[in-house]
């Protein structure tokens, strides 16, 4: 169920149960961006005051199993109230969709105001400042999301570097299609695979493109549905990976900013001391590697017509890029 109408008539039960029996839910629109969930945006209204709220949802209502790559919305939802409660900025969760609001799987968040198109959050003049200080506001962001306490969270999967490493073999190798470069970062990686210096939460795709920005800097980390547990280290250089840099390959942090204050605004706001731009780098250089891996997978349900989109093949060849990444990395030339 994807008919606007009959998300729009689901949004009149959430609406009364967030905002009282006189709510209306009104000005519903379907985002663009989302590979993997429905967004959509809508206002509730009560007499003469308005509020702006996201509806995050599993295509057509229909909640896919679990996994280690997707922990379902419904754990998402707790993830986030639970990281919000540690001092991480995300939006607020208004609401968790049940069975009675007839939307299938979703839950729905405030809508918060900001960018998160990677263009114009590098090139605009109105994020000049933001970009001043924004590497260093993400660390901070992502020291508060691993100080979670563990006690707090829904049951999540474990993924550690080691494990990772397994499965995106195992993935790589079932393709029958040999890469050399990709044969050279998985031996270089086994050899130097770092011990964790904790288990904290992850949020598993902290990113430009996932992160909000406004004219001050860092609002809010979105998407995290790739939440697991595992190397905190992950998340410090997920978002330091070429391919989320978009073309600015002399500022490592998201196109905007040095590992340095990366890593300063991570330990001011009390993440572990221990990391450090050796352990990040491990990290995403094992980043660029398992993206060209999902590059490869998405490619390969495009060829086979598991999912035939044209998206899909655009990310696809992508996997090209990561080996031209991989090759600058390992010779010490990116």
């Amino acid at each position: 169920m994807s008919d606007l109408s009959d998300i729009a008539h689901g949004l009149e039960a959430v609406a009364r149960a967030i905002a009282g029996p006189e709510a209306r839910a009104t000005a519903l629109r379907r985002l663009s961006g989302g590979a993997s969930q429905e967004t959509w945006s809508f206002d509730i209204e009560t007499g003469d005051k308005s509020r702006g709220y996201i509806l995050r949802r599993a295509p057509g209502g229909v909640a896919l199993g679990t996994s280690a790559q997707s922990i379902g919305l419904e754990t998402e939802a707790k993830v986030i109230r639970a990281a919000i409660a540690s001092g991480s900025p995300a939006p607020p969760v208004a609401h968790v969709c049940t069975d009675a609001d007839g939307l299938g799987a979703a839950y729905v968040m405030d809508r918060l105001p900001g960018e998160t198109i990677a263009r114009k959050i590098l090139r605009d003049a109105p994020f000049e400042k933001a970009r001043a200080v924004l590497a260093r506001q993400c660390g901070a962001a992502l020291a508060r999301i691993h100080a979670t306490p563990a006690d707090t969270l829904p049951p999540l999967p474990f993924s550690g570097a080691r494990e990772q490493l397994d499965r995106y073999e195992e993935v790589y190798r079932s393709f029958d299609t040999p890469r050399p470069i990709f044969d050279l970062a998985f031996k270089h990686l086994r050899d130097r695979a770092p011990t964790p210096p904790a288990t904290t939460l992850v949020h598993g795709d902290f990113r430009l493109g996932n992160i909000m920005v406004g004219p001050d800097g860092l609002v809010a980390a979105l998407d995290w549905e790739l939440a697991h547990v595992g190397d905190p280290t992950e998340d410090l250089s997920w978002i330091c990976m070429p391919s989320w840099r978009f073309g600015q390959m002399d500022k490592p942090v998201g196109g905007f900013g040095a590992v340095e204050d990366l890593l300063a605004g991570y330990r001011e706001a009390g993440g572990d001391p221990r990391i450090n731009a050796d352990m990040v780098r491990w990290w995403t250089i094992f980043g660029s590697l398992k993206w060209g891996v999902m590059c490869l997978t998405m490619f390969r349900a495009f060829e086979t017509g598991a999912d035939p989109s044209v998206e899909r093949a655009a990310i696809g060849r992508r996997a090209s890029e990561t080996e031209l990444d991989l090759m600058l990395m390992l010779t010490g030339r990116l």
